[in-house]
């Protein structure tokens, strides 16, 4: 791409998102890869939670158990892995490795289509995969885009991946009946085959985009990331800001989790046959990811540049105060699919690519390592602690009731130390300016 193409997009893009001409190729790739690796997710996604009204939604907690023990497992390869492999190949590398396991997926639904187990490990499976996945393409982008470009860029780029979820959904509620969730698994692989593609040609746009643009950022994927398995836990338990960005993970996915194991019951309840449960997560995954698409093009980065990084942090929390309440006064599966929705809306739209932000300020191995942690080891804790402690309210008979109290003290646990994080970034991200300027 020559200066006056890139100058042509830069004015094309202006409506959406303020970018230099210098920095259109590394966007939109970065958008372009966002949309395809989110789009074959929200293919898996429904394929996953049919799979857990198979298992049976009574028995939810096992399920998160198994995720957390997997992940606990997964963590520490991943770091070793870091550690011994450069990072030019070790992120494509990763790709490859989920590609072949969504094709070992697809054997084992021909051959045992409705067996329990093979619905628990592919639920497994994908419950662990989906963070790594996300987290590495986050990490990618926290690695090439500096703080200063982050607030600018960051949305447009997670714009990417809302609308490539609008693509699944569609693919997935169009093509589940005549080709089965099995088949469903094919499509993705293809669409993991073309993510790597991308990730190759953003690592070059990185090591350009590293040269020629002074406020990227400078590391490159030259090399490893020397340590033992457990570097990325140390470096979490040694750092406060890395600390609190695991807390606001682990009261986001506390919220996620609660209003997650309400819907899953009520939709097994409502549905008879798999592929009419799949359909029912799939709608609402296009409602949620258009919604999502519409405020990440026009509303959030504009929303940070004026407003900044905190607001935007404690919004979601906010939200899911009064979105609790209403399944105190109204529980049923309309409320709970709308509040699964606000939640989702929100959090994909504005919790997230607001909290990515955060790690643009701190060294390369943290956003590696630590960030893997803490996007994986601490999501899935949060996780498995939400359902125990839902199972505890559904031995106490609390019911929906007590699920809801448990949402809204989970928020306003989230929306406190949202506005901390927020505080400190602005912090730091003043000083890495003063840095760059130096």
């Amino acid at each position: 791409m020559n200066q006056a193409s890139e100058i042509r997009f830069a004015r094309l893009l202006s409506a959406a998102v303020k970018v230099e001409p210098s920095e259109v190729k590394a966007v939109l790739l970065s958008f372009l890869c966002n949309f395809v690796l989110l789009g074959s997710y929200y293919i898996l996604r429904p394929v996953r939670d049919a799979m857990a009204t198979v298992f049976g939604a009574e028995e939810l907690e096992t399920l998160f158990t198994g995720t957390f023990i997997i992940t606990m497992l997964c963590a520490p390869l991943y770091s070793a892995l870091a550690a011994r492999v450069r990072l030019a190949r070790f992120l494509p590398g990763l790709f490859w490795l989920w590609l072949v396991n969504i094709l070992i997926f697809y054997v084992l639904f021909q051959v045992a289509p409705h067996d329990r187990w093979v619905a628990a490990a592919y639920f497994w499976w994908f419950s662990v995969v989906n963070l790594f996945l996300i987290s590495v393409f986050w990490t990618f982008m926290a690695d090439t885009f500096s703080a200063q470009q982050a607030p600018r860029l960051f949305a447009f780029i997670a714009a990417g991946g809302s609308t490539g979820a609008i693509a699944g959904p569609l693919i997935t509620t169009l093509l589940v009946r005549p080709i089965g969730p099995d088949g469903l698994l094919l499509i993705a692989a293809g669409g993991f085959l073309v993510v790597i593609l991308i990730i190759h040609l953003l690592m070059r746009e990185k090591e350009r985009f590293r040269l020629n643009n002074p406020d990227a950022q400078k590391t490159t994927l030259d090399h490893s990331l020397p340590g033992n398995p457990f570097r990325g836990f140390a470096l979490l338990l040694k750092s406060p800001y890395l600390l609190g960005q695991a807390a606001f993970m682990l009261c986001m996915t506390w919220v996620a989790t609660v209003i997650y194991f309400l819907q899953t019951d009520l939709v097994a309840k409502a549905y008879s046959e798999i592929e009419g449960r799949t359909v029912a997560f799939a709608d609402l995954d296009l409602v949620v990811n258009i919604s999502a698409a519409l405020i990440l093009i026009f509303g959030l980065g504009r929303t940070i540049q004026r407003f900044g990084v905190t607001l935007s942090l404690i919004l979601t929390p906010v939200i899911m105060v009064a979105a609790f309440g209403g399944i105190a006064v109204s529980p049923s599966l309309l409320m709970v699919q709308t509040a699964r929705g606000l939640q989702r809306i929100t959090q994909y739209a504005i919790a997230r690519p607001s909290r990515e932000m955060l790690f643009t300020v701190v060294d390369q191995e943290s956003r590696y390592k630590a960030k893997n942690v803490i996007d994986t080891v601490v999501y899935r804790f949060g996780d498995l602690s939400a359902a125990w402690m839902q199972a505890g309210l559904r031995m106490a008979n609390a019911g929906i009731l007590g699920a809801a109290a448990l949402g809204v003290a989970a928020s306003v646990m989230w929306a406190v130390v949202a506005v901390g994080m927020g505080r400190r970034y602005e912090v730091l991200r003043g000083e890495s300016a003063r840095l760059t300027r130096a």
